[in-house]
């Protein structure tokens, strides 16, 4: 497994090529969805945002805190957990989950918009890391397709979870070279 302080590394440098895709791309672009289950790459990146603020590193926040929703000693990772985690990525495969009001992102107002979004979840990173040190490993806090993560698990997951929508970047990139 990677290290904390590689995983934030890599995870800076996956935001810089986000932020340089979206100054490749116009708003009109940047809206443009495939099909309407589909997402716009603007949806895309308001769900990397919004994953990563209040699931993924809220997660982190609570199992360093030790709240009322971490599973002390209890939680157990699935087998997809296992070998994402083994693999330090998720497998390369398109993940769909059925559109609705609760998951399905809103379309963004503008660029600046996920540019200072993306940047906010660099800043959050680097402040999260440190704290990783006193995180209790048996505290963890159950994810809907993996199982139980601890704080370290859900921090390195926010960089896989990025690095695993470039997949989906660059199949919305090819729909907008045909139009």
């Amino acid at each position: 497994m990677r290290s904390t302080t590689e995983a934030l590394q890599a995870f800076e440098k996956s935001v810089e090529r986000y932020v340089d895709e979206l100054n490749r791309i116009s708003l009109e672009q940047l809206l443009a969805k495939p099909s309407e289950e589909d997402w716009s790459i603007g949806q895309m990146y308001v769900h990397l945002i919004r994953s990563a603020q209040y699931m993924h590193l809220r997660n982190v926040d609570q199992c360093i805190a030790g709240s009322e929703a971490v599973l002390v000693g209890t939680g157990v990772k699935t087998e997809n957990g296992k070998a994402a985690f083994e693999l330090g990525s998720f497998p390369p495969i398109r993940i769909r989950v059925p559109a609705s009001p609760q998951y399905t992102p809103q379309q963004p107002d503008n660029k600046e918009q996920l540019i200072e979004g993306l940047q906010d979840v660099v800043e959050r990173m680097k402040r999260t890391e440190p704290a990783l040190i006193q995180a209790p490993l048996e505290n963890t806090v159950p994810h809907p397709n993996f199982g139980a993560l601890n704080a370290v698990e859900w921090f390195l997951l926010v960089e896989m979870h990025y690095r695993h929508h470039f997949l989906q970047l660059e199949r919305l990139k090819s729909f907008l070279k045909n139009i």
